[in-house]
Formats: C-alpha cells, sequence, structure tokens
C-alpha cells in the first residue's frame, strides 16, 4: 500500500479546505475566475474529500488483510476474509462516491432540485430499488449478495461453462475465472446466482480425481491393483486418504475399470490422475499385452463346417 497517496489526498483536502478563506482574505469582493473559484471551492473540497476517503478504506483493508495469507496451504479461512473485505471494500467505495455526486449536485442551484431528489424525495435507497431492474443494478446488487452468502471464494476452484479454473477477481458487477490454461472467463455477478456451478473447495480443497482405464476381459485385476498401491505409496501426489479400483462396465470387448485416487486440491489431483493413467498403460504394455484392448474374428475352416453338418 501507498502511504504517499493517502497523506497527499489528505493534504490536498486540507489546501482546498482553504481556498475560499484565503481569496475573502485578501479580496472581500473577488471578480473573474477568483470569484468563480471561490464559490465553487466547495466541490474542490466534496472531490477532495472523497478520494481520501477511498485512499482510507483501501489503507485499512491492506492493514487489515495483512494478517491472513491466502498463499498457505490450509488457506480456507483467509480466502473467506480476503472475499468479504475486498467486496465490502467495494460497496463502501460505491456509497462514498454516490453520496459525493449528490453533493456536488446540491451545490448546484441550477440542478438543485436533482441533488434534492436524490437524498430527501427518494433517497439513497429508494434510488438503487427504482433501478434494480436494470441490468448493471441487477448485477450490482448480485454482487453484494454474493458477498453475503459466499458460495465461492477468492482462489476457489470452480467449473462453469465447461471450463474448470480458479476465483481470481470478484466484483460488485461481475467475476473473473482464471482457466487452467490461463485464459480469463469473465462472467457477469448474476451468473452465478441464476446458473449451477461447480465448486470444488467450497469446505476443503481436497478433492478425489477418477481414471477410466478400458481393457480386455484378460485382465489381471488383483495385479492392477498391486500396480495401483505401489504407485501411489511412491508418489507425493496422493494424501493418502482414498483409492479405489473397480470395473464399472463391461462392453462387447472391452471391460471399464474405474480409479478413484484424492489429493490435497484440484490441480494435484490433475496431475495425479494423469500419473496414474499413464503408469498403469505402460504397466499393462510391458507385462499384460494381451490385455490391451483388441478385436476378435473367429473364422469357421470350409471342411471343419462340413465335418459339423455330416
Amino acid at each position: 500500500m501507498n502511504y504517499t497517496k493517502l497523506f497527499f489526498s489528505l493534504f490536498v483536502t486540507i489546501l482546498c479546505s482553504f481556498i475560499q478563506p484565503a481569496i475573502l482574505f485578501f479580496d472581500d469582493h473577488p471578480t473573474g475566475f477568483l470569484m468563480y473559484l471561490a464559490e465553487y471551492s466547495f466541490i474542490t473540497i466534496i472531490i477532495s474529500f472523497t478520494w481520501f476517503l477511498i485512499n482510507l478504506i483501501k489503507f485499512l483493508k491492506y492493514r487489515f488483510l495483512r494478517r491472513f495469507d491466502i498463499t498457505q496451504e490450509d488457506n480456507l479461512a483467509s480466502r473467506k476474509v480476503y472475499t468479504q473485505i475486498n467486496l465490502l471494500e467495494k460497496v463502501v467505495v460505491f456509497v462514498i462516491v454516490l453520496f459525493g455526486v449528490g453533493m456536488i449536485l446540491l451545490s448546484f442551484e441550477s440542478i438543485r432540485q436533482i441533488g434534492v431528489g436524490l437524498f430527501a424525495s427518494a433517497g439513497v435507497a429508494g434510488i438503487i430499488i427504482g433501478l434494480s431492474a436494470q441490468k448493471v443494478v441487477g448485477a450490482l446488487l448480485a454482487g453484494i449478495q454474493i458477498a453475503i452468502t459466499q458460495p465461492f471464494r477468492i482462489d476457489d476452484a470452480v467449473l462453469v461453462e465447461n471450463e474448470w479454473g480458479w476465483i481470481e477477481e470478484i466484483n460488485l458487477t461481475y467475476v473473473v475465472v482464471r482457466i487452467w490454461d490461463k485464459r480469463r472467463l469473465v462472467l457477469p455477478s448474476t451468473y452465478f446466482l441464476e446458473k449451477p456451478f461447480q465448486n470444488w473447495t467450497r469446505t476443503s480443497a481436497d478433492i478425489v480425481g477418477s481414471v477410466f482405464i478400458y481393457t480386455d476381459y484378460t485382465v489381471p485385476f488383483v495385479a492392477l491393483r498391486k500396480e495401483l498401491d505401489r504407485l501411489l505409496e511412491q508418489t507425493e501426489l496422493w494424501d493418502k486418504k482414498a483409492k479405489v479400483l473397480q470395473v464399472t462396465d463391461a462392453k462387447e470387448s472391452t471391460v471399464e475399470i474405474r480409479i478413484l485416487v484424492s489429493a490435497k486440491n484440484s490441480p494435484t489431483a490433475w496431475d495425479l490422475r494423469v500419473f496414474i493413467r499413464e503408469k498403469l498403460i505402460e504397466f499393462l504394455q510391458n507385462n499384460y499385452p494381451e490385455s490391451l484392448p483388441k478385436s476378435r474374428i473367429v473364422i469357421n475352416h470350409p471342411v471343419d463346417a462340413d465335418k459339423n453338418n455330416k
């Protein structure tokens, strides 16, 4: 956090508050540019003070979040706090800017009725509710709802639009998902309230991955299970919580074998699945090549067929 920006905005705010008294001190009846500067110095005070409040909010957020480290392995609580504070900051900044604009409107005599209507007649809450039918404000309210309910957090692993990745940014109107191949998927906040999506790290980061292998009917399941145990024991990708090898289907020419293995998080689970799939196929190639998928053709010799007919 840049402390200079905070103190500079405070300095500008204090400086703007002395513009009108300084002008009137040297000239009781200023004319020309000085007259307009003295008359509308209130606007510069509002702008500078709004800027100072925004920087103050960012500074307080930075000081608070320094106690939470999301780079640690077990960072569920830290990610929850990061998500809440970041969205709370955006809401507060939005309200500060809204009040600043309203106060500026009140300073103009010709359009004061707009400012009065904003604060007195309809009120801020009335304006938001009245515009909630609009898509932009609807997305804004959806962002606030996400901050409260937290269906996902910063750095959660999710599956959306048939793409899996991590929540990178949560803003009031949109969410950025970092896809596994470094692309960015930008979705409106309303998407996560209207459509189903998968959150792989909602309560914990560990996950179970599946590996499917198709073999011939002659495959030795006992040997395959022993090899799976050996592979898992020699890799650090496995978290030692789950390992299963099951025959889940039997088709005309192949047997479907499903292997379930667990890992500490989704990227590690992906690497573990790739590792197990590759090594088991290699094991079958080297030790049981006859168990690889094959097509069988049975040809009856015509002589044998005649003998059978007799």
